[in-house]
């Protein structure tokens, strides 16, 4: 959060405005919503895969726009290239969370994006150890417009930290390449019991933006998505039934991780604005780990039957 609150103040300023994603992590909606308009900076909200929307957001003042692709929890997907180009526009910086993807599967940069997030706690770490976060961009911008900021406001990340975070990156396309199999597995899976409403996976035919995801990702993702057709009280007791997926709010493990994103995540949003967004009372996400996919599925078929 560091990272993401880092690439938006340090170039805004009073006055300007903000385009966001409406799909967006609790935390980052947080900055965006509620954080931002305190210093006087306007934002807004628009759907993701929208375009004309988009557009339409788009003021002389907008100076950033921000979203996530794939979304969480919902795996959306956000056309870089044509969102880049609206705000380019307007001289608009766009500013990517590329977490979902990882740095292997997606090249925002390449797209037309000016600044890219991470959270390297998840898959660039690889094993839940450290927390920490990264900012990508042009060495102008690094030097001249980010490095004061987080030399006076202090959001660095230690010594320690970054030096596991660089381990981390050595494994990381053995770890992705196969956390994205498992994934596949476990969406085609999922697509075909009679127990779950629907599945997210961009890596599906099956998902309304295949095309525009196989565009401009290597692969599916390492994580998934689906919703039970029980509602809360199936998706907990199918969590309380697992046994090698763990319950947490983490993404990105050795471990296979299973989430409840109404009550986690973005449990802050109340239940029409969760609605509005996809995020029913029976969605789950997995972020799929190390494990024999074999396992894995027994796992799942073992816990939906409970």
């Amino acid at each position: 959060m560091s990272a993401v609150t880092a690439a938006l103040l340090s170039h805004l300023k009073a006055g300007d405005h903000v385009v966001a994603g409406r799909v967006l992590f609790g935390s980052c909606l947080y900055v965006v919503e509620t954080l931002l308009p305190r210093f006087g900076i306007e934002s807004t909200l628009v759907d993701g895969a929208d375009l004309d929307a988009w557009q339409a957001a788009m003021r002389p003042n907008t100076k950033a726009v921000f979203f996530e692709t794939p979304t969480n929890p919902t795996l959306e997907i956000v056309d870089i290239e044509a969102v880049a180009a609206f705000a380019h526009d307007v001289g608009a910086q766009v500013i990517v969370d590329n977490v979902f993807s990882t740095p292997l599967l997606q090249s925002p940069l390449k797209h037309g994006a000016d600044i890219v997030v991470y959270s390297t706690t998840k898959h660039i770490d690889g094993q839940g150890r450290c927390l920490g976060g990264i900012v990508l961009s042009s060495r102008e911008f690094i030097e001249e417009t980010l490095h004061d900021f987080y030399k006076h406001t202090g959001p660095s990340m230690s010594p320690f930290n970054a030096w596991v975070m660089l381990k981390g990156l050595e494994t990381l396309p053995l770890r992705v390449k196969h956390s994205c199999a498992l994934a596949e597995r476990v969406a085609d899976f999922l697509a075909g019991h009679p127990e779950v409403a629907r599945v997210f996976y961009p890596g599906r035919k099956d998902h309304p933006q295949y095309d525009l995801a196989r565009r401009q990702m290597a692969s599916g993702g390492p994580l998934v998505a689906f919703e039970l057709k029980g509602g809360k009280d199936a998706a907990f007791r199918f969590m309380n039934a697992l046994e090698i997926f763990k319950i947490t709010n983490n993404l990105g493990d050795a471990k296979s991780l299973v989430t409840h994103p109404a009550t986690t995540t973005h449990q802050r949003l109340g239940p029409e604005a969760r609605a509005a967004i996809g995020i029913g009372d029976g969605l789950l996400r997995l972020s799929l780990g190390l494990e024999d996919a074999d396992d894995l599925v027994a796992d799942l078929e073992r816990a939906i039957s409970a």
